[in-house]
């Protein structure tokens, strides 16, 4: 996948339709407005954008489809949405709306078919599985349930499966790195990147500029997804775009 562009993803966690987990925005009227944040990243060079709806439960999965939507008529980046997706209803209603890609962890777990099912209904271009995955004696398990619950299942083995079932892309989320800002984990990264042929997003563990271009060199990663890093500031886009550039590592400017 060397000759794409590699993409900067900021991740915003949304909890009854607001933007949660600090973002601190100097100059937004409401940094917990995902229109105001979404916006902003748009604005600043952001690749795509993905929203983790985090209490995903069943009475506020009309609120995020309405955030989508007025994030959709502002922002013109591809925008992904994740939490709380079970069914093919839930994928079209955000669909419609104006979400470019939907992402879905716990119910591809629960049910692997619902890959495969959506894939067909949707196109494998919108279909993105979020793996969360843990090292346990040396190989690597995937959690179900926001990283609760060992499936006892082997993320590289339900990597290979996700991308057959007709996955188009494969958000890795490292829950050893995550918060630690300390560097994504690549050899997690290079170990499922190199054994699919569908973008692999890195996420978990970015702090610095280098960590970013190491997902990318070491990981074999397409995309690198952070939240608190971009939320606060302490890298701003461009100047990453610029920094990668300067690395000979193709990025859109």
């Amino acid at each position: 996948m060397e000759h794409f562009a590699k993409r900067i993803i900021p991740c915003l966690d949304v909890d009854n339709g607001r933007v949660v987990k600090g973002v601190n925005f100097v100059g937004l009227r409401d940094a917990g407005d995902p229109v105001e944040v979404a916006k902003r990243y748009n604005d600043e060079g952001a690749d795509e954008i993905t929203f983790l709806d985090i209490t995903a439960s069943h009475q506020e999965r009309d609120t995020i489809v309405h955030i989508v939507e007025e994030v959709a008529k502002e922002v013109f980046i591809p925008l992904t949405v994740g939490g709380g997706i079970r069914k093919l209803d839930d994928i079209y209603n955000l669909l419609k709306v104006g979400c470019d890609k939907v992402s879905i962890n716990s119910a591809a777990i629960k049910n692997p078919d619902f890959i495969d099912e959506s894939a067909k209904r949707f196109g494998s271009q919108c279909i993105v599985v979020a793996i969360d995955a843990k090292k346990t004696n040396g190989s690597w398990n995937i959690y179900l349930n926001g990283g609760r619950k060992d499936t006892g299942i082997d993320a590289i083995k339900w990597a290979k499966e996700v991308y057959e079932r007709g996955a188009g892309e494969i958000l890795l989320t490292s829950m050893d790195c995550d918060g630690t800002k300390a560097g994504f984990d690549n050899e997690l990264n290079l170990s499922v990147s190199s054994s699919i042929s569908i973008p692999v997003i890195a996420s978990g563990g970015a702090g610095t500029m280098e960590h970013i271009k190491d997902a990318f060199t070491k990981g074999g990663a397409d995309a690198a997804l952070a939240a608190s890093i971009f939320h606060f500031k302490e890298i701003d886009i461009m100047d990453l775009k610029h920094y990668l550039k300067e690395n000979n590592i193709p990025v859109r400017i």
